[in-house]
């Protein structure tokens, strides 16, 4: 028997499918709004929905529109779908914060996949749309985090917002400073995410007295890696991680 779950994210949705041990087999992913076409949809989904896969299937979405067209096309071929907050996760983690509901579900599912795997306290990474950054501690207590503007947002809303400047593909390497407007703008944004990244992680840290082990996921975790004044680990499958948890918890 084969899983099917889902990360339905602003920018890209990767959907995994799991083999009966919950292990990752293989993934695809496709640009989120394309999902709202019908033909792509179908495209999409024609090559994952195989044999023997188990009807239940789980999504974490922060994109609810298309979120409920996906689940619509899903129950039209007789598989029940499941958003991870339709559920009852309270045993998997506990959520210390003012408001859950504004919680997004990708960063429900990060605290989850990084507490189950390391059992220590953490502090997740997540380079997406947003950059954001999530504490989870033991006895896998999530305490809230920050959310920050994505770097590729950030690079194309620059862009869009001035008549000369480029859209820029970032680089790994930076001077300190530029002498043409790809390297200035280059030196820009790896310099003012590094400080922003490193003087989040210091603030986090110092505020709460603890240690963490830092997490990095989503599109620019390894080219920040080396940025970062504190040791981390790259692992883009912790969100899929996550799901897998409360699948293999709730769903079996």
């Amino acid at each position: 028997m084969n899983y099917l779950i889902g990360d339905i994210g602003n920018t890209l949705t990767k959907v995994s499918i799991l083999n009966s041990n919950y292990k990752i087999t293989k993934s695809y992913n496709i640009e989120t709004k394309k999902l709202v076409n019908n033909s792509h949809q179908s495209i999409f989904f024609k090559k994952i929905l195989l044999k023997n896969l188990n009807n239940k299937i789980l999504f974490s979405s922060v994109v609810p529109t298309v979120y409920k067209k996906i689940k619509l096309y899903l129950s039209n071929k007789k598989y029940k779908t499941y958003e991870i907050k339709d559920l009852n996760y309270k045993n998997i983690i506990k959520l210390k914060v003012d408001k859950i509901y504004q919680i997004g579900s990708d960063r429900i599912a990060n605290a989850i996949g990084s507490y189950s795997k390391y059992k220590k306290n953490c502090l997740i990474i997540d380079f997406g749309t947003a950059t954001t950054f999530d504490i989870v501690i033991s006895p896998g207590i999530y305490l809230g985090g920050v959310i920050a503007p994505g770097v590729k947002l950030s690079i194309i809303n620059l862009n869009k917002a001035t008549a000369l400047l480029p859209e820029l593909k970032l680089k790994s390497t930076s001077k300190a400073y530029g002498k043409n407007t790809i390297d200035a703008l280059n030196a820009g944004f790896i310099w003012g995410y590094q400080g922003l990244i490193n003087n989040i992680i210091k603030k986090i840290t110092l505020s709460s007295k603890t240690n963490y082990k830092v997490i990095l996921t989503g599109g620019y975790s390894n080219l920040f890696k080396k940025y970062l004044n504190k040791k981390c680990v790259v692992d883009n499958n912790i969100t899929i991680k996550g799901i897998t948890k409360i699948y293999k918890d709730l769903l079996t």
